[in-house]
C-alpha cells in the first residue's frame, strides 16, 4: 500500500524513506512536548514566566498543544485505530500544516525572547531544544510524498477524502456538542490572554489557531462538521447559542465580557449588512450610519440629562422600536432616490450618506444647527437599562456566579443576535430572498423574469438598516454615551463602514456564520494587539489582499461563490466524497482521467 501511495503522489521535497519521515515527525513531536518542561529564558521579564523547569507556562502551553496535535497526526500515518478520523485520507497536507502550527508558535516565541530582551544570550538551553525539536516534524513532513506537483498542493484540501462512516444521530449530536465546547474553550482562552506589551501571547495563540484550523480544513474535518450541522441544523444552532451564553460564566473579569458584548454588537450589524451586500449585491459604504441613527434615537429617549428631550425616558421595548423605526425610515429615505443606481455609483452615494450623517450630528449643537444631538460632545450619562426590575448596570448572582454589568448586556445582546440570525435565515430562504440572489447575480435578467428590482432592493436596504438600528439601541446603553466620532467610513477601530464591509467579505458573503466570525476577528485582533494601533490599517490591508488572493470567497464560503471564484478542478468532486473509509488511491491523476 505504501508503494502505491508513493507512486500516485509527487516526489517528496526532502528525499527520505517514508518510514524514516514518519519516525522523524513523531520524534520531533515528542521532543517538542518535552522541551516545554524546560526553561526557555532566564528572566521573568518575558510574558508568561518561561524560567520554570518542570511544567509549561505562557507560550509554552501553546507549543505543548501544537506538539500534541502534531504527534496525533503523525500517528494517523500509521493508521492507528481510533485516530483515523483525524486524517481520513492519510494525507501529507494536514500533517505538514499541524507541524507548522507547533513550529510557528515555538520559533515566534524564541524570536520574541531574542528581540524583546536583547539577544540570543537571553535564551536558556530549553529554548534551543524547542527550536530544533519543532523543526524536525516539518522536515519529516516534507520527506513524505508530495500531495501534488506544486507547493500550493501542500496547503490545499487533501485528495480522495473518504465519506464519513454512518453513525447514530445521537452520536452526531454529541460530536456537535463536543466541537462547540472545544470552540468555546479556544475562544475563552484567546479573549483571556494577558495584555502583554507587544501582544506576544495572543500573537502566538493566533498562529496556532491559524495553522491548526488550516490543517483541519485540509484533512476535510471542517467539511464533515458542516455536514453534521446541515443534518442537525436546529440542534447545532441551539447549541452554538448555548455555548455563547455560557461564555460570561467562564470570565472572572468583566472586561472580557465587555469585549464580548462589543463583538456581538459589531457582528450583529455585520450580519444586517450581509443582507444588503451578501444577498442583494449592493455595495453600501455608509452602513454604519444606520447604527448611529439607532443609537442616537435610543439615547434621545433614554432619560439622559444631556438629551434634547430631558425627562423623556421610554421603556426598553419602546426605545428598541424607536431605534429600529428611525433607522428603517432613514433606510427608506436614502434608498428610495438612490437604489435605481448600480455599482460604483450606488457605492459613492452611500459613502456620501455616511459622511453627511456624521457631519450632521456633529453640527446639531444649537450653534451650527438645531440643538438636537449636542454636537461633538454627544449625549452622555445614558442610564442603564431596566427590564421588569432587572437593572443591567448592577451585578447579579446566578447559580453561584456573579454577572457584572457587561455580562448582563452580553446576554441581552445575544438574544438580539439570535433574532437577527433568525430574520436573516428566514428572509434568505423565502421568496424575497431568492429575489435578492437573482438581483445580485444579474439584475437585468431578474427584471426580465418579472422581479421588481427597485422594490426588492429597497426592502433589503430597509431591513438591513432596521437590524443595525436594533444593535444601536443596545450600543448606546453599553457605552454610556453616543458621539459622532465612530460613525465614519474608516477609523482607528471598529465599528466603522470599512470594517463592517470587511467583516462580511472576509467572513463569507451570503452566509450566517461568516460575518459573525469575520466581525469577531476584526474586533478582537485590534483589541489584543493594541501596540499595532498606528499600523492597524496597514496590517488590515495586507490581510485583505492575502485573503482575496488565496480565498476570495471568504473564510466560511458560500457554495455558489466557491463555484464563481474557483475552477471546477479546485473544488470537491462528488464521486471522491463517496469513497469508502480507508480508500487512498484516487488522486489528481484520477481527476484528470474522470
Amino acid at each position: 500500500m505504501t508503494d502505491t501511495i508513493r507512486a500516485t503522489k509527487g516526489a517528496p521535497v526532502i528525499p527520505l524513506p517514508e518510514n524514516a519521515a514518519r519516525l522523524l515527525i513523531a520524534i520531533g513531536a515528542v521532543a517538542t512536548l518535552a522541551s516545554t518542561m524546560l526553561a526557555w529564558t532566564w528572566t521573568a521579564q518575558f510574558p508568561g514566566d518561561l524560567t520554570v523547569t518542570g511544567y509549561p507556562a505562557g507560550l509554552q502551553l501553546l507549543t505543548l498543544t501544537g506538539g500534541l496535535l502534531t504527534l496525533l497526526y503523525a500517528l494517523t500515518l500509521w493508521n492507528v485505530r481510533g485516530l483515523r478520523w483525524l486524517n481520513p485520507a492519510r494525507a501529507t497536507n494536514p500533517v505538514l500544516l499541524m507541524a507548522l502550527a507547533a513550529f510557528a508558535v515555538t520559533w515566534y516565541t524564541v524570536l520574541a525572547i531574542t528581540f524583546d530582551l536583547g539577544g540570543l544570550a537571553n535564551l536558556e538551553p530549553g529554548g534551543y531544544v524547542a527550536a530544533v525539536a519543532s523543526l524536525l516534524p516539518v522536515l519529516g513532513a516534507l520527506g513524505l510524498p508530495r500531495p501534488g506537483d506544486t507547493w500550493k498542493s501542500y496547503f490545499a484540501k487533501a485528495d480522495a477524502i473518504p465519506r464519513a462512516t454512518t453513525v447514530a444521530p445521537w452520536v452526531e449530536r454529541i460530536t456537535i456538542t463536543l466541537s462547540l465546547a472545544l470552540g468555546l474553550i479556544v475562544f475563552t482562552y484567546g479573549i483571556g490572554t494577558p495584555d502583554d506589551e507587544h501582544g506576544e501571547t495572543f500573537s502566538g495563540f493566533m498562529l496556532l489557531v491559524l495553522f491548526a484550523a488550516w490543517a483541519l480544513f485540509s484533512a476535510g474535518l471542517t467539511d464533515r462538521f458542516a455536514g453534521l450541522n446541515a443534518r442537525h441544523k436546529g440542534f447545532a444552532t441551539s447549541m452554538a447559542f448555548l455555548a455563547a451564553a455560557i461564555f460570561p460564566f467562564t470570565q472572572s473579569e468583566d472586561h472580557n465580557a465587555n469585549i464580548g458584548v462589543n463583538i456581538l454588537i459589531f457582528a450583529t450589524v455585520a450580519l444586517g449588512l450581509n443582507i444588503v451586500v451578501g444577498l442583494t449585491g449592493l455595495l453600501d459604504l455608509g452602513y454604519v450610519a444606520f447604527l448611529g441613527v439607532g443609537a442616537y434615537a435610543a439615547a434621545l429617549v433614554s432619560g439622559s440629562e444631556y438629551s434634547r428631550f430631558t425627562g423623556t425616558q421610554f421603556p426598553f421595548w419602546a426605545a428598541v422600536l424607536v431605534g429600529m423605526g428611525a433607522s428603517l425610515v432613514f433606510g427608506i429615505l436614502i434608498g428610495a432616490p438612490t437604489l435605481r443606481l448600480r455599482g460604483d455609483y450606488l457605492a459613492i452615494v452611500t459613502l456620501g450618506f455616511g459622511e453627511i450623517f456624521r457631519i450632521a450630528v456633529n453640527n446639531l449643537d444649537g450653534s451650527s444647527g438645531p440643538d438636537i444631538t449636542n454636537g461633538p460632545n454627544g449625549i452622555a450619562n445614558i442610564p442603564d437599562l431596566e427590564i421588569f426590575g432587572f437593572n443591567f448596570g448592577n451585578p447579579h448572582d446566578l447559580a453561584g456566579f456573579t454577572l457584572g454589568r457587561f455580562a448582563n448586556y452580553f446576554l441581552l445582546m445575544l438574544i438580539f443576535t439570535a433574532i437577527v440570525v433568525l430574520v436573516f435565515t428566514r428572509a434568505a430562504d423565502s421568496r424575497i430572498g431568492r429575489s435578492w440572489v437573482a438581483i445580485r447575480e444579474d439584475e437585468t435578467a431578474a427584471t426580465a423574469m418579472g422581479i421588481n428590482g427597485f422594490r426588492v432592493k429597497l426592502i433589503a436596504f430597509a431591513l438591513g438598516a432596521a437590524l443595525a438600528g436594533l444593535a444601536g439601541t443596545v450600543s448606546a446603553h453599553v457605552s454610556y454615551s453616543v458621539v459622532p466620532t465612530p460613525y465614519q467610513f474608516a477609523g482607528a477601530a471598529p465599528p466603522n463602514s470599512a470594517f463592517l464591509l470587511a467583516a462580511v467579505v472576509l467572513g463569507g458573503m451570503g452566509t450566517v456564520s461568516g460575518p459573525l466570525l469575520g466581525a469577531s476577528l476584526l474586533y478582537l485582533i485590534p483589541e489584543k494587539l493594541s501596540f499595532l494601533q498606528n499600523y492597524e490599517l496597514l496590517a488590515f490591508g495586507i490581510a485583505l489582499v492575502l485573503l482575496m488572493r488565496f480565498r476570495p470567497e471568504g473564510i466560511i464560503a458560500n457554495r455558489r461563490r466557491q463555484l464563481e471564484f474557483h475552477e471546477t478542478g479546485q473544488l470537491d468532486i462528488p464521486e471522491q466524497q463517496s469513497l469508502p473509509e480507508g480508500t487512498i488511491g484516487a488522486t489528481k491523476a484520477t481527476k484528470a482521467g474522470a
